[in-house]
């Protein structure tokens, strides 16, 4: 610091001013340093009580650092680099909470499979919103972290299992252009959490752009006052929207906001085969990321009806029912606004029933937007919504595979047997052909379009089971990280590693996932 002062001292003019300036930037700058780099700024907090409760996450005996994302943390801005293990297991399970964090667990009610209850935070706590170098804002928040207010019966604390697969998941998703929450690092704490049997315990740390929730509205419009959830109206739409500030009428506008993001993020789903699970509206966030990856999975064979959740035992959240439950979580959430969209409570029915009834119209033009760039098409006309029903309907007729079946399409040079063999497919792919052709580009600019859109990986199930089970329960985790590196390039142009694209036979037809806690 003194050099740079010395050098400032030979200029003829002496600026007090900019003088002082410099010495607060450069004390900040190492202020920031000793803290790894985080900048917390918590406005949650300014919030009324009433939406969550204070408290520390709680001790752990034995933390150890299993994970830690240099990914994520050099986008927060977070250097860990001269920081030892010992260390970084101690901040990664709150055994040592960094300066500004102010630990909170947050309230919020929910519909779980279409039933209403009171929730919260049960076994996580927010430590605080961190501002990146870019400006841009994160919740950052350990799962596992003990009991809190809103626990009831349960401890508070999370698998390694469990906490592992989100990782692996969230990661997964990022890489495939998903809206998604982040993880940070996973930590054991070395004590045991009971469950059907005896695991490891463990902590992850989560970032998202917040943890505010459908369920987090519904909370404040059953138990808090009209003014209080008007406060909560405004701080939302300040943190996620705020384009929305001068809007005439912000809850409508915010309604018309959070059903579009959310509509982008069930496409990308659609798009991918992945299955949420547990699509409660406490899972839901208003900032439109994937978030709360439970009994999560992705599909193989394609079945509409796909579910793999072990809680899910109607299959309301199977993988073609996403949509549509999307829009039913939207549904709640707009009766919340209801008082802020007009004072008429007709008027504000109507306006709105309006925006959820063009949900189902929406999604149903993008999802053949979206399919028609899967299949490599320039633009969705009637032949190329003609071809992916059809598509569609051999599909699952067939059984095929979800994943496959489009790059089987774009590299027929690598058609497996059974895709040679059936005659349905090959005239199918024959007016496919016909089709692409005509297109400016032809089959190779429809082959670089489909390239962007189809992954050639996905967290194959049975790949994920084998990796979580190696890693928890015998401390290896060799497949583990051999997965999360294939995971980090799944858009490919040539096929490859055809080991990751086969699925053992019958092993989805048994494959329950659970939720962990």
């Amino acid at each position: 610091m003194f050099q740079i002062f010395q050098k400032r001292l030979h200029f003829k003019t002496f600026n007090l001013s900019s003088l002082q300036a410099t010495i607060q930037y450069l004390q900040q700058i190492d202020i920031m340093k000793n803290n790894k780099g985080w900048n917390f700024d918590n406005t949650y907090k300014k919030l009324p009580q009433d939406f969550y409760s204070i408290l520390d996450p709680m001790p752990v005996e034995k933390p150890e650092i299993i994970l830690f994302n240099s990914r994520l943390a050099d986008e927060l801005g977070l250097d860990f680099s001269e920081t030892d293990q010992a260390d970084l297991a101690a901040i990664f399970t709150g055994n040592q909470l960094p300066d500004g964090a102010e630990p909170i667990s947050q309230a919020y009610a929910g519909h779980q499979f279409g039933h209403f209850t009171m929730l919260g935070d049960g076994r996580a706590i927010v430590l605080g919103e961190h501002l990146s170098p870019h400006g841009k804002r994160y919740d950052i928040q350990f799962k596992g972290s003990g009991r809190t207010p809103y626990s009831r019966s349960g401890d508070g604390r999370a698998t390694l299992y469990s906490m592992l697969r989100e990782y692996l998941i969230s990661e997964a998703l990022h890489h495939l252009g998903i809206p998604t929450s982040g993880s940070l690092a996973v930590a054991e704490t070395g004590q045991p959490v009971y469950r059907e049997s005896v695991h490891p315990g463990a902590v992850l740390t989560r970032v998202a752009s917040s943890h505010i929730r459908i369920g987090t509205f519904e909370y404040a419009s059953r138990f808090l006052s009209r003014e209080k959830l008007s406060n909560f109206l405004d701080y939302v739409v300040s943190r996620h929207y705020p384009d929305l500030e001068e809007s005439e009428n912000r809850a409508l506008s915010l309604l018309k906001c959070v059903a579009e993001k959310q509509l982008n993020l069930v496409l990308e789903w659609m798009r991918t085969g992945f299955i949420h699970g547990v699509l409660n509206t406490d899972n839901m966030s208003i900032s439109g990321e994937s978030i709360d990856f439970g009994p999560c999975s992705f599909m193989n064979t394609f079945d509409p009806s796909t579910a793999f959740s072990s809680v899910d035992i109607n299959k309301r959240y199977a993988f073609s029912n996403q949509p549509g439950i999307v829009q039913w979580n939207l549904a709640i959430f707009a009766g919340t606004l209801l008082p802020f969209i007009d004072d008429d409570e007709e008027e504000a029915r109507k306006a709105a029933q309006e925006v959820i009834r063009e949900f189902e119209p929406r999604f149903k033009d993008e999802w053949y937007r979206m399919m028609g760039k899967k299949l490599g098409f320039s633009k969705s006309g009637s032949q190329q919504k003609y071809l992916t029903d059809q598509l569609i309907s051999w599909m699952e007729k067939s059984k095929a595979d979800y994943t496959n079946t489009f790059l089987v399409i774009a590299n027929p040079d690598e058609t497996p047997g059974h895709f040679k063999a059936n005659q349905e497919f090959r005239n199918w792919h024959d007016e496919w052909r016909a089709t692409i052709e005509k297109q400016q580009g032809g089959i190779s600019e429809a082959r670089r379009r489909m390239a962007r859109l189809n992954p050639l990986f996905i967290p194959r199930n049975h790949l994920v089971e084998e990796a979580l089970t190696a890693a928890s329960n015998d401390g290896d985790y060799t497949k583990f990280h051999s997965l999360l590196e294939k995971m980090k390039n799944p858009y490919q142009d040539q096929w490859v590693a055809k080991d990751l694209q086969l699925v053992p036979t019958g092993f989805d037809e048994q494959y329950k996932t659970f939720c962990g806690t």
